[in-house]
């Protein structure tokens, strides 16, 4: 196993210490917030020189496709000096579970990457056997990019943390774009459907910075049924789009939002609860007791 890790990906981050490896990493990337005993570690960026990664003697720098196709001189100079680089960024909760058995493989972790996931695969079951029994599910369009007017391919992320929410993605249609979970959708096509869409949801990153207000304000919005309803909501992106087990934190959230008296009472109420470690609730998790 690699013993001095540099993750250059929030996601990488996240997973190794959700691994127990933390311990392993030597570096992170900025703006790195979770979990909070991330925010001590040494901060590396792409845009650094090879000498700051030297300096810090990683034998493993674990990428993604973005830096790997736009830093191909970073890599080649970090693999020149016998350090392994690997670009890893799951696009589907498939690949997800794959992407969680290489990174124990990787650190040394292997059975701490089947219990992930075993405890994810465990919890959606429990939360879907709630939601599966909601009548009259709301129709939700989830925005990707909003001045592009782009949603979720149907297999994306967001989508599965947004179904597993009881909610129906209206963009059911959406093509993706090559190489990518995102698709366009356009505004006519949005407009189109405006009077499907119960909620309109929209993520929050870097690439897509939407308010409430902004989205009312769009030329021809007023025609779409969750905006005349108010029912307009922005959910950050590292709860839907990441592969962690944060998602399902964003599957509760989406969930509250959707059907608050559904998620705010019973058995999805007690395991929705966020813990101090920021897992969502620990019922879940229990085995069950004959």
């Amino acid at each position: 196993p690699f013993a001095r890790i540099i993750s250059l990906y929030g996601a990488h981050t996240e997973n190794l210490f959700e691994l127990g490896a933390g311990e392993q990493v030597v570096g992170v990337p900025r703006h790195a917030d979770w979990p909070a005993a991330a925010r001590s570690k040494p901060v590396h960026s792409y845009h650094d020189d090879v000498e700051r990664f030297l300096a810090a003697r990683p034998d493993l720098v674990l990428i993604r496709p973005m830096i790997d196709r736009g830093y191909g001189q970073l890599v080649g100079r970090l693999e020149a000096n016998g350090i392994v680089v690997a670009s890893l960024q799951p696009s589907s909760i498939e690949q997800m579970f794959v992407y969680w058995r290489i990174l124990g493989v990787l650190s040394g972790r292997e059975p701490a990457a089947e219990e992930m996931v075993a405890r994810f695969e465990k919890t959606v079951r429990r939360i879907q056997m709630q939601t599966d029994r909601i009548t009259n599910k709301k129709r939700v369009y989830f925005e990707a990019i909003h001045d592009r007017m782009r949603t979720f391919s149907p297999s994306a992320m967001p989508i599965f943390v947004l179904e597993t929410a009881g909610g129906i993605n209206v963009a059911g249609d959406a093509v993706p774009r090559r190489g990518t979970n995102i698709a366009d959708y356009g505004k006519e096509r949005i407009l189109s459907r405006g009077r499907e869409i119960d909620v309109y949801l929209a993520q929050f990153g870097p690439m897509n910075r939407p308010t409430v207000e902004s989205i009312k304000a769009e030329s021809g919005y007023d025609l779409i049924r969750a905006v005349q309803r108010n029912s307009i909501f922005v959910i950050d992106e590292k709860l839907v789009s990441r592969p962690t087990m944060r998602l399902l934190a964003g599957i509760c959230r989406i969930g509250k939002l959707l059907y608050p008296d559904v998620f705010m009472e019973g058995e999805l109420a007690a395991n929705c609860l966020p813990l101090p470690d920021g897992r969502v609730g620990n019922a879940f998790m229990k085995e069950e007791r004959p």
